[in-house]
């Protein structure tokens, strides 16, 4: 676990160096120019100690960075007798490169989030009688005796019981997914009332949940390899102003001036050090990731806010991002001479003291709820009870024909609802439908991101025929239906060969299609562990319309940013020839580059300032509509 920054070791160098430096120059302007010039020495070794042994590693290794030419510029400011900029410079790099490396730290973190998916101890039937074992000690074959409200070990096939599983951590499926004997179940998923034995098809070591670490810890390392957008910068001018200054230094060996020319080439390389380069990229990350903190976007890093602002195609997963993850019962079709509050109230009753989710929504739907007596529950089919001397029984259209209902069960089902039939003395009442509806901003965010030009796609874990009305409600035309998190992480990487793709979802069965993308974006409080440390960008609130307005804000700070990058390029091409050829001496290279410095930071500072969109959706005090129900 990561300390708070006032407490993180890796920031006390840079730390040091400030404090040293501000003192340092203290010093000097009242006077007292040793202590001043001894205090600018220590800034400058404590801010070099930062990057300078990795610049030289890298460079030992073949590789050219913006470090280098860092190392080199402070280096031949020292020898020109300015070691009060040396450390400056040294300063500014070092508290940068801090700053970027803490937050991409916390892309690596809370993989254990997912491993603890899998109970550290599982109980397995043996002929002598059931044995508790280490999760990964489980084998293949090996008989798992899972009951109630218990994780699956690992994977593997129902050879006893029925129950119902929640698999929303894995699938994303809403519903839990009713299982028998034959079934498959994925390690991970958590068992409903009734104890299932399972033959285990996969050790525990190395099953579907283990596979999916494996998937984020592969993508954060891709991550990992892609340059910074200044590193990407440095890669050609690095080389091309050490040859520069290693010329000028020849010529004054070739015309007999070399004491001259050797200084003039040390002075072009203070010219052309990137003291504005270093400080314009992290200026307007720093300032536009403080400002998107304040309306509930987490940005965790330099990269992720530079690739937000590049992002052309955005993937939605379904459940509990554009829906709500709460079943609710949205349809409700009584039999003939059946009132439709008596269908309501029968259905609750039996399901009052069920723990089956579906439960949860029918008795939400009902005004006055009665617990029914003589409960008997058919796990995998459904309830049965008596209320006011009626025998009642709810449960699916596999075990209840909706006979003469059968159309209207069919056009509930090709909504998206789990239909549940509720019969009254052996004749069908009445038919109830349950599902996950849309969050009310959901469409109103797909129109926006289609105002910005920008492609929106549904990954989702849940079935065709609910996701394509889900995503109908919506307006997203493109629909991934019956994705297990490899093929999530497989489209993404699909989609972000052809455009810079976002990712937003909220399961861990969404955390490798979250670290694959060019930009995970990980949604609300209620998100799970391992899909917020999965993703780059975290969202603290629940409202969809964040993410239009995040794009939009990392749109603008790209803007300012390459607006930064292209005035400190400037700088280094304007003053080259004037070092190189003697019209300008150190000093007034120096003072160029210090200007140049305080104009990147206060264009740099703009990009905290909120977009328009941002800023009404902050403003919005008027509850959003509820979808409509029918």
């Amino acid at each position: 676990m990561r300390p708070p920054w006032w407490r993180d070791l890796a920031l006390l160098p840079s730390a040091l160096s400030g404090v040293f430096l501000l003192v340092g120059y203290s010093l000097e302007w009242s006077g007292l120019h040793l202590p001043g010039l001894v205090l600018q020495w220590a800034a400058l070794l404590a801010g070099a100690y930062t990057f300078v042994p990795g610049a030289i590693r890298r460079l030992l290794r073949g590789r050219l960075g913006v470090g280098l030419l860092m190392t080199i510029a402070a280096i031949g400011a020292v020898l020109l007798g300015h070691v009060g900029e040396a450390a400056t410079l040294a300063f500014l790099f070092s508290l940068a490169e801090a700053l970027e490396d803490r937050a991409m730290d916390r892309a690596k973190e809370g993989l254990r989030a997912l491993l603890s998916l899998i109970p550290d101890t599982v109980r397995v039937s043996r002929l002598a009688g059931d044995v508790t074992l280490p999760a990964v000690d489980v084998r293949e074959l090996d008989i798992l005796v899972v009951g109630a409200g218990e994780r699956v070990a690992t994977d593997g096939v129902v050879v006893d019981g029925r129950s119902s599983l929640d698999t929303s951590a894995i699938t994303g499926e809403s519903i839990p997914v009713e299982v028998g004997p034959g079934d498959p179940v994925a390690a991970g998923s958590v068992n409903g009332s009734v104890t299932l034995r399972i033959e285990a098809t996969a050790d525990g070591r190395d099953n579907s949940l283990t596979q999916i670490v494996a998937l984020v810890e592969q993508a954060h390392a891709r991550k990992g390899e892609r340059a910074r957008l200044a590193d990407r910068i440095a890669r050609p001018l690095v080389p091309t102003v050490l040859i520069a200054a290693a010329l000028v230094a020849l010529f004054g060996f070739l015309v007999g001036d070399p004491s001259m020319w050797i200084e003039r080439a040390l002075v072009v390389l203070v010219a052309a050090s990137p003291c504005a380069l270093a400080i314009a990229v992290p200026v307007t990350v720093i300032s536009a990731i403080g400002a998107a903190s304040k309306f509930g976007v987490v940005i965790k890093s330099g990269e992720a806010f530079e690739q937000l602002g590049t992002i052309r195609t955005v993937a939605l997963d379904k459940t509990g991002t554009l829906t709500r993850n709460e079943p609710a019962a949205i349809d409700v079709q009584p039999a003939a001479g059946i009132d439709r509050e008596d269908l309501l109230a029968w259905a609750a009753a039996v399901e009052a003291t069920s723990t089956h989710p579906l439960a949860s929504a029918i008795t939400a739907a009902s005004e006055l709820v009665t617990p029914a007596t003589d409960i008997v529950e058919d796990a995998g089919h459904g309830i049965t009870g008596t209320v006011d001397g009626r025998t009642i029984r709810v449960g699916n259209t596999r075990w209840l024909d909706p006979g003469a209902q059968r159309v209207a069960a069919e056009s509930m089902a090709a909504q998206g609802m789990t239909v549940v039939v509720v019969e009254a003395d052996g004749q069908i009442a009445g038919l109830i439908g349950v599902r996950d509806e849309l969050r009310p901003e959901s469409a109103e965010t797909v129109r926006m991101l289609h105002a910005q030009g920008i492609e929106t796609i549904m990954l989702t874990g849940d079935n065709d025929r609910t996701a394509r009305a889900i995503a109908a409600q919506a307006g997203i035309d493109d629909v991934r239906a019956e994705q297990l998190p490899a093929d999530k992480a497989a489209a993404i990487d699909a989609l972000v060969k052809s455009s810079p793709t976002a990712m937003v979802g909220d399961g861990i069965n969404d955390a490798p299609a979250l670290a694959t993308a060019t930009v995970g974006i990980a949604m609300g409080l209620k998100g799970s562990a391992a899909a917020i440390e999965s993703a780059d960008v975290a969202f603290t609130g629940h409202d969809l319309r964040l993410i239009p307005g995040a794009l939009a804000h990392a749109r603008r700070g790209r803007r300012i940013m390459t607006a930064n990058i292209a005035l400190a390029l400037a700088i280094i091409v304007v003053l080259f020839p004037l070092a190189l050829f003697g019209i300008l001496g150190l000093a007034g290279v120096v003072l160029v580059h210090e200007v140049a410095e305080v104009i990147v930071i206060l264009n740099g500072v703009r990009a905290a300032r909120r977009p328009a969109a941002l800023r009404q959706l902050a403003a919005a005090s008027a509850p959003l509509p509820e979808p409509a129900r029918t």
